[in-house]
């Protein structure tokens, strides 16, 4: 999310946008930053081992998509986090699941990427994660 000033103008104007559309009763979009921190606030709620996989996973998308100035892009990945952020100060976390309209609207790679981020909660569920650090210390 450059911050460029024809990149912001644009954001901006799209966002009050998006605002306009929302139903009444949901919340308006949180400025990146300002989202950012209170997931990793919210995290802090979180058992131990998620909230570890889960503040890496927020970090890395956050700076991953850092340089985009789709403004479109930006609303939709503002509006997924929040989301999220409604899921976990909620305690729902634990319960959720992707309805198959939403996998439906994923693309290969983030498929592949939801895969593999399944695999590694699994690993680190079971504690094969924890298993296999202790032998490569050894």
């Amino acid at each position: 999310m450059r911050t460029t000033g024809a990149v912001l103008h644009r954001v901006t104007s799209t966002l009050l946008k998006a605002r306009r559309i929302i139903t009444k009763g949901s919340q308006p979009i949180l400025p990146p930053l300002q989202l950012y921190r209170r997931i990793l606030r919210e995290h802090k709620n979180l058992p131990q081992l998620q909230r570890e996989l889960g503040d890496q996973y927020l970090k890395s998308e956050f700076r991953l998509h850092k340089n985009t100035d789709n403004p479109l892009h930006i609303v939709g990945f503002l509006t997924s986090w929040q989301d999220y952020l409604g899921l976990i100060s909620k305690g729902d976390w634990s319960e959720a699941t992707l309805t198959s309209d939403v996998l439906e609207k994923l693309s290969p790679d983030q498929v592949v990427q939801l895969y593999e981020l399944m695999k590694e909660t699994e690993q680190i569920r079971t504690g094969e994660i924890n298993e296999a650090a202790s032998k490569s210390m050894e």
